[in-house]
């Protein structure tokens, strides 16, 4: 037998989550009725995280507006996000799948990769097995996944975004021509918006069509490495192992779409220091440091710019990124634009321990330091909202209960 991969993906894993805690509780099931995770109801603010297919069939779209959302369905059932409980319950349905996987790849909170090559002797019937995966974390835990089963994770990973919710389907490689090929271009797996448009202007409609393209073509059309990227893929080719461990990131950054437009530096100021301090734990927590920090921002009309800054000693400390951050935003920003999303990266990263100078001098910089992982510390006991900094507090914004959701939501490893 050859290479065998299942892909588990939670259906809406957001608002599931929420329903099946509701329907625990003896409350009705909000997967049934226009149902959303979001920000503000009242206030018209924040974004959809996660939406009902009912929702869905009201026009509803995941990341749009939520005062936009209300217009299409003014009776939509709003929850605030729980990042407590989607860990939990991320927890929970991966655990179920290496009872029966050898090696279990995260993807992200709400999906992984199985490979389940040479398990064929204690489990035959592959498609058995994704039902069996499939109908215990729904009978155990309340909400459905969806098994897509391939040769390897990209056809994996498309079967299961085949029809929803609770399905389990396969895509081999004998079945790409009757399965991939006549859908749309754009529904192929890491081919974005742009990339489709790009594509469909060159009469590239279906992956089919982007199958049976010559290479050359369509690398002239999207570029050398996307053109090869897309193109194998549209072929069901798909080298990528499943990893047991994640490969080490090559940087850490952390974004949020923020609910009000920013217009002034002082109200950017405490959601950098949030943002600082949220990388700064993540990066401490797997004991790197960064040479260079970069700051994102977004206006209203959808600009995005950035900028960023080489150090010469590399950095763990949130007090050094967050003043950093801000100098880069006074050079970035020019003071007029209104802004929606501000993000923050740390790349270059090293873990040696050799340092050369300091920002601060070398006593203060180490007091930092302290603080910093005693606050690490506190977090991860009593959570993480436990120790929040006073400016951020006290910030017109209040970072601590305004942003903390979508930042953690937004919140990439290895940018």
């Amino acid at each position: 037998m050859g290479k065998l991969v299942f892909h588990v993906d939670v259906n809406s894993a957001y608002l599931s989550w929420e329903a099946a805690r509701r329907v625990a509780n003896g409350e009705p099931d909000v997967r049934l009725i226009p149902a959303a995770i979001g920000g503000d109801r009242e206030k018209r603010t924040g974004v959809v995280l996660a939406k009902s297919i009912p929702a869905k069939k009201c026009g509803i779209k995941t990341g749009e507006p939520i005062g936009m959302a209300l217009r299409k369905c003014p009776d939509l059932f709003m929850a605030r996000p729980d990042f407590k409980l989607y860990e939990e319950n991320s927890r929970k349905f991966m655990d179920i799948c290496r009872e029966y996987a050898p090696v279990v790849e995260k993807a992200s909170i709400d999906e992984c990769y199985l490979d389940m090559s040479g398990t064929h002797r204690i489990y035959p019937d592959p498609v058995a097995l994704a039902h069996t995966i499939k109908d215990r974390i729904r009978n155990e835990f309340g909400f459905t996944v969806n098994v897509g089963i391939g040769e390897n994770k990209l056809l994996a990973k498309m079967a299961s975004d085949f029809e929803k919710p609770d399905k389990v389907h396969t895509l081999f490689l004998r079945e790409i021509p009757q399965k991939l090929w006549p859908l749309p271009v754009g529904d192929l797996f890491t081919v974005g918006g742009a990339t489709a448009d790009k594509l469909r202007k060159a009469k590239i409609m279906t992956i089919g069509d982007l199958a049976h393209t010559d290479l050359a073509r369509v690398q002239k059309i999207v570029g050398m490495k996307m053109g090869k990227h897309i193109h194998d893929y549209a072929n069901g080719i798909d080298p990528t192992p499943v990893l047991a461990e994640p490969e080490e990131a090559k940087g850490y950054s952390i974004s949020t779409t923020l609910e009000d437009d920013v217009a002034k530096a002082d109200q950017a100021y405490p959601v950098l220091l949030a943002l600082a301090d949220s990388v700064t734990a993540r990066i401490r927590s797997d004991g790197a440091k960064a040479y260079c920090v970069a700051v994102t921002i977004r206006d209203n009309s959808f600009k995005t710019r950035s900028h960023q800054r080489s150090l010469t000693n590399p950095t763990d400390i949130s007090k050094e990124v967050h003043q950093i951050s801000k100098e880069l935003f006074d050079e970035l920003w020019n003071g007029v634009t209104p802004l929606r999303l501000l993000g923050i990266a740390m790349t270059n990263i090293t873990r040696e321990e050799t340092e050369q100078f300091s920002l601060f001098q070398d006593k203060d910089r180490e007091k930092a330091r302290k603080i910093d992982k005693a606050k690490d510390v506190l977090n991860a006991k009593f959570g993480s909202a436990t120790i929040v900094r006073g400016s951020s507090i006290q910030s017109k914004i209040d970072v601590g209960k305004k942003y903390k959701a979508q930042m953690e939501l937004q919140n990439k490893k290895g940018e």
